[in-house]
């Protein structure tokens, strides 16, 4: 990874750091890199000024889109729909900001925009509004209305740029730049509190390198709103994984279980998820499959359970969990 190639890089590259020791620097779990999970709202919503609006508003719209919302303190509708439109930004997970605007306040902008009636939600991209709302909304429709307009932005240059480095980062730890991952998910973050990809992306990369503590911590601490995403969800089952591994003993003596006895399960069993532990995801798949072939019932189709956490753990599209699952259907189908 160059500076050249960081669409966030402020200064030096982050260097090519292949297999040394993992320093995830400071990180959501430690609370130094970016803003605390308690404080992560506070970058997707804010209040503006008149004096302000062009700078949050007009200017930020050109990196993603903005929802500006006009509303009063006596307005009732307003008190139904903050709390809807706050839910969906932060589901949103850093694709739309929102500023408020109070109108007794700051009376100025909203009629220089024809605002006639409250609340009204404005959506601005790339410095103009280009959709909006009237009127109370639920939860529901205003995540809908952020579905389209993200669609229809393309994401803003930021959001193509968080995805530039998502993939960059996701290269890295695949290549064995463990560090040079890390801080690539770390910037994604420090534009993005609650992206689920980066934040997953560095608990794993805790747990595959010697930190499951600091993995299930940054895990227990993630954003609400994130907290039960895929990304997450996978490294949690990693960990799990990686303790029963822990627990299971000599790899050596397993192979000569099942040397001796090719139906003995339980070793065959143990031996798949220390076979995964090491990376060696084909061979671990087609263990618990040959323990399906021969006996579904064994542990309540225990077999296939343990397969279908691996596939979370490797993630839907590794090719390991494609191969596997074709297998799996050839099984299950025939």
């Amino acid at each position: 990874m160059t500076n050249n190639d960081n669409p966030f890089a402020t200064g030096g590259g982050a260097g090519g750091y292949g297999n040394q020791t993992v320093d995830f620097g400071a990180t959501p779990a430690n609370g130094a890199a970016n803003s605390s999970p308690a404080a992560a709202p506070g970058a997707l919503i804010k209040d503006t000024t008149t004096a302000d609006f062009q700078t949050d508003v007009v200017a930020e719209s050109r990196n993603q889109p903005v929802l500006i919302d006009f509303w009063a303190p006596w307005c009732g509708p307003c008190k139904q729909l903050t709390p809807a439109l706050e839910a969906a930004v932060q589901k949103a997970g850093g694709k739309v900001k929102l500023v408020k605007m109070n109108i007794d306040e700051h009376p100025a902008i909203p009629g220089q925009m024809g605002i006639q009636s409250i609340p009204a939600v404005l959506a601005f991209v790339d410095g103009q509004p280009v959709d909006g709302f009237m009127g109370a909304q639920s939860e529901s429709q205003v995540e809908a209305f952020i579905d389209k307009l993200v669609k229809q932005s393309g994401g803003g240059a930021q959001g193509a740029a968080i995805e530039q480095a998502l993939a960059q980062a996701t290269e890295a730890a695949a290549a064995g730049d463990v560090n040079g991952a890390a801080q690539l998910f770390t910037m994604v973050l420090q534009q993005e509190p609650e992206n689920a990809a980066a934040y997953g992306g560095i608990a794993a990369l805790m747990a595959d390198h010697g930190q499951p503590d600091r993995a299930r911590d940054m895990l227990d601490q993630a954003p609400e709103s994130i907290r039960e995403a895929p990304e997450l969800a996978a490294v949690r089952t990693k960990l799990e994984l990686a303790e029963k591994v822990a627990q299971i003993g000599d790899p050596a003596a397993l192979e000569a279980r099942l040397a001796g006895n090719e139906d003995d399960h339980d070793a065959r069993f143990d031996l798949a998820q220390i076979l995964n532990a090491r990376g060696e995801r084909d061979a671990a798949a087609d263990h618990l499959l040959a323990i399906m072939k021969a006996d579904r019932e064994w542990r309540e189709d225990g077999a296939r359970t343990e397969l279908l956490k691996f596939f979370e753990a490797w993630g839907q599209t590794d090719p390991a969990t494609v191969k596997a699952r074709r297998k799996l259907s050839s099984l299950l189908f025939r």
